[in-house]
């Protein structure tokens, strides 16, 4: 054997007990600055850089290393081949995925080094701890995923319990809902509130955030709205949105908020009263004429409920006339994106409701199939996506009531 071929041995004996006492400046100093590593590690980047980083993070999450050398042997004057032994304890952080679990770690491995002008130049290897840890992780990510699957199943029951399960019914008018959530559940709900007088309340509203908080926001909020509307049976949804932001500001997370949009109708006269909490403003959808109905907003402004105490909301009103309806929407419908990227957008939505009446679920499958024709074959949905859609008929019928039951009276 060569005096260089002895080197080379030792300087590969000396880079692996660099590596077993943590030593960095004894590795920065025998890798090459052109570096390669032949058999990168899961979510390791190439060249000098990734392979010192991967060795350092590697080492931080073992204690006790120790590398014995079972045998070396050349091929020809830069290549030395190792046979190792590697023994540890994976008890210090985080190793490609696996936390720690404080086992004895015993591994063995082939490395081949590439020598040259005194520097390690090239890299390849093979260890049986790292088949192991590989499988650790992929056990760990499916115990992950079962996780994740049921948190998702929790926060669907939360938000079903959550959503009414009758639609009220009032002679001369359609009301009807459309709700479909995406798989990473959001925080999108929509309610009636049967108030006194005949009259009622509708609210569409979508909660920050996704999973199980967002599912209990959701929840917290829909059943505030409820017993403060009932209780104080108020014509002022200005009133209702108030009295909810203060009670909802001490009981929320911080870095979550509700987007709110309230409305008591009166179905008699067709009057609507409305407040905003920073939610989408619905569309109304005017009678011009037979074959042009106009599309107006309906205005009103706010802060969304529970970021800040003290908040008021003003309040609007507009009446419904024979033929008229209104569309409630939450953004998942505005905000989902296409292939290239491009929104769904406000704007869309606008035209394609100024080229048709608004109410009944005719609408709601219309605009989904809009958006179905946007996206694309393969979209996955991005945010759950809520419809509202109140029209008042055309020929008008008698007066009559909302009951308790929501049937009519």
């Amino acid at each position: 054997m060569t005096e260089a071929e002895e080197k080379n041995k030792a300087l590969v004996r000396r880079f692996l007990e660099a590596f077993d006492k943590g030593d960095l400046d004894t590795i920065e100093e025998l890798l090459a600055p052109d570096f390669v590593d032949h058999s990168l590690l899961p979510d390791q980047e190439p060249g000098r850089k990734g392979y010192i980083k991967s060795l350092v993070e590697d080492r931080a999450a073992l204690s006790e290393v120790r590398t014995t050398v079972e045998y070396q042997a050349t091929d020809g004057d830069d290549m030395v081949i190792s046979r190792l032994t590697m023994r540890s304890i994976h008890d210090r952080g985080t190793m490609m995925g696996v936390a720690p679990t404080g086992q004895k770690r015993v591994s063995t491995g082939i490395v081949i080094h590439r020598i040259e002008e005194g520097k390690i130049a090239e890299e390849w290897s093979e260890s049986s701890g790292l088949a192991g840890l590989m499988e650790r992780r992929l056990e760990e990510e499916a115990r992950e995923r079962e996780r994740v699957e049921q948190e998702l199943r929790v926060a669907r029951r939360i938000q079903q319990a959550s959503l009414p399960k009758a639609v009220p019914t009032l002679e001369g008018w359609q009301i009807s809902p459309y709700y479909r959530p995406a798989r990473e559940v959001g925080g999108d709900f929509y309610d009636f509130h049967l108030l006194s007088e005949g009259r009622l309340g509708l609210v569409v509203g979508d909660v920050t955030g996704k999973g199980v908080p967002a599912a209990l926001v959701m929840s917290t909020t829909c059943g505030m709205l409820q017993a403060l509307s009932q209780t104080l049976d108020s014509s002022s949804p200005e009133e209702v949105l108030a009295r909810v932001n203060e009670t909802l500001f001490a009981r929320i997370p911080s870095n979550m908020f509700v987007t709110c949009f309230y409305t008591i109708l009166d179905p008699e006269s067709g009057r609507l009263l409305y407040a905003n909490a920073g939610h989408n403003l619905p569309y109304c959808s005017r009678r011009q004429d037979e074959h042009a109905p106009a599309t107006s907003d309906l205005s009103a402004t706010g802060m969304p409920l529970g970021l800040m105490t003290g908040m008021s909301y003003e309040e609007n009103e507009t009446v419904l006339f024979p033929g008229e309806g209104v569309l409630f929407y939450t953004d998942g419908l505005v905000e989902a994106h296409n292939p290239q990227g491009e929104m769904f957008g406000i704007p869309r939505l606008r035209d394609l409701l100024s080229e048709r009446s608004i109410g009944g679920t005719d609408l709601s499958a219309t605009l989904m199939e809009e958006l179905e024709r946007f996206t694309g074959e393969g979209w996955e949905q991005e945010d759950d996506i809520t419809l509202l859609t109140l029209q008042r008929s055309a020929i008008r019928n008698r007066t009559s009531k909302v009951t308790g039951d929501g049937s009519l009276a």
